[in-house]
């Protein structure tokens, strides 16, 4: 009888420590979850060691396909703010950020509050277009708006560490905005055209006057796909048009890419572009790193 008290003394007393990990220990509580890596680096830049961040979405992910495990949803909801991109981007993560609001937990999609654009062209036209982050008076917007949203519900947060941060890394967006204009402004107005594996450059296009000729997928997801009769037009575009250069994704292969630039008959450079997400290291690490990196890219391209 001793032995047997004693053994389920034990058992509750287990039962309880496990019951207390569980509810309030566990893994990113009451931390700030960011769906995308892109986000996550810009929430990162502007709250620092203020509180946890966790990022959902690994390096060199597609946002459009990318799921996450029982693990990561359950941070998702025991976080104290979610951050998403918002617009149907996320496509393999938005019940989960859905539940979670619905729970209560704050999200901000930010997507829907930097005054967005729709899609102008492929299948996608008339729904909104979720890429804002190629246009970075945007990402000032969004900045502002992930400060705002962290003091406002994450507990115990340092308000002036944040505001001073925010304001640093929102005077590195204006220098952003303003490279990205010198660089592009040097590119000649009848080559000032743009073709990607999908249609990701709407904003970029819409701030720096470019004209968005097609994507190899005329689509704003990268999970649709094109036909025969796709690529056939759009390579008839790119010949009668002259464009120089197709931009893929370097998340994806650029099979239909090459395929396309094929198609043409012309010649036509197919260029890589960090465009919906960061790398663990190198020259696209972050935010800033990428879009200077796609920057670059772009205008050695399309500049004669």
């Amino acid at each position: 009888m001793v032995r047997r008290a004693v053994a389920l003394a034990l058992t509750a007393a287990l039962s309880t420590v496990g019951l207390a990990a569980c509810v309030g220990d566990g893994p990113g509580e009451g931390s700030i979850v960011v769906t995308t890596n892109i986000l996550g680096d810009v929430a990162q830049q502007i709250v620092g060691e203020e509180a946890e961040i966790v990022v959902l979405m690994p390096d060199g992910a597609d946002p459009h396909s990318f799921e996450i495990s029982a693990r990561d949803a359950a941070t998702v909801e025991s976080a104290a703010l979610v951050v998403s991109n918002g617009l149907g981007l996320e496509e393999g993560v938005q019940n989960t950020v859905d539940a979670a609001a619905d729970a209560g937990v704050p999200v901000l999609a930010v997507g829907e509050e930097v005054d967005p654009l729709e899609y102008q062209e492929g299948s996608s036209v008339g729904q909104a277009d979720p890429h804002f982050w190629t246009d970075p008076e945007r990402m000032r917007e969004a900045a502002r708006l992930i400060a705002d949203q962290v003091i406002e519900h994450v507990p115990d947060i340092d308000a002036a560490a944040v505001e001073a941060r925010a304001a640093d890394y929102d005077a590195e967006l204006a220098a952003l905005d303003g490279e990205m204009r010198e660089a592009f402004d040097r590119i000649p107005a009848d080559r000032r055209t743009l073709v990607t594996n999908h249609h990701v450059l709407g904003y970029l296009a819409d701030r720096y006057d470019f004209e968005v000729l097609g994507a190899v997928i005329p689509s704003g997801t990268t999970l649709a796909s094109p036909s025969a009769a796709d690529l056939d037009s759009l390579a008839t575009a790119i010949r009668e048009a002259g464009v120089p250069a197709i931009f893929a994704d370097s998340s994806h292969p650029d099979r239909l890419a090459q395929v396309l630039a094929e198609t043409a008959g012309v010649d036509v450079d197919v260029r890589s572009l960090y465009s919906e997400s960061l790398t663990a290291d190198g020259e696209a690490a972050t935010y800033l790193g990428m879009m200077r990196a796609n920057t670059a890219t772009i205008a050695t391209a399309l500049t004669p």
